[in-house]
């Protein structure tokens, strides 16, 4: 698996613990930023690993910023993602198996770093159960073609 990572300011800190844990389960990984705490606008971190993810060069993206609200948004506007705003266990798991979330958005001043790196693993290791939920996924995309 190959994941796209990137946070603005407000997630940088926490972008960093999440790049240890991929670390430290041999999870392959390319960071598109930011690479500090100075004020910087989500869009621009958010489209990279959007588009990336869009093309196929990575199976899944992480998205972190204050509040994973501007991530999520900016990451939807992108043709074929499916990012998920996630701050709990059940959801991060709800989204992969019956949506087939693509992108996980956080947000680092929601939640600690406990519960996001669970909510990573989680997420990164739940496969999407397919049947009756292809069909609303299918419908979704339905619904990016008709823009």
């Amino acid at each position: 698996m190959k994941v796209a990572l990137a946070a603005d300011h407000g997630g940088y800190g926490l972008k960093e613990e999440i790049k240890q844990y991929l670390d430290s389960v041999g999870i392959s990984y390319e960071d598109f930023g930011c690479t500090c705490e100075q004020s910087v606008d989500y869009p621009d971190y958010a489209l990279p690993v959007a588009e990336k993810v869009a093309e196929g060069q990575f199976d899944r993206g992480i998205l972190v910023c204050g509040t994973g609200i501007g991530m999520s948004i900016a990451a939807n506007k992108v043709k074929g993602i499916r990012c998920a705003l996630v701050h709990d266990c059940f959801t991060a798991k709800a989204t992969r198996e019956h949506n087939d979330s693509n992108v996980l958005a956080m947000g680092a001043r929601v939640i600690g770093p406990g519960l996001a790196l669970e909510i990573v693993k989680l997420w990164l290791g739940t496969e999407f159960e397919g049947g009756r939920h292809m069909r609303r996924v299918e419908k979704i995309a339905e619904i990016e073609n008709k823009q």
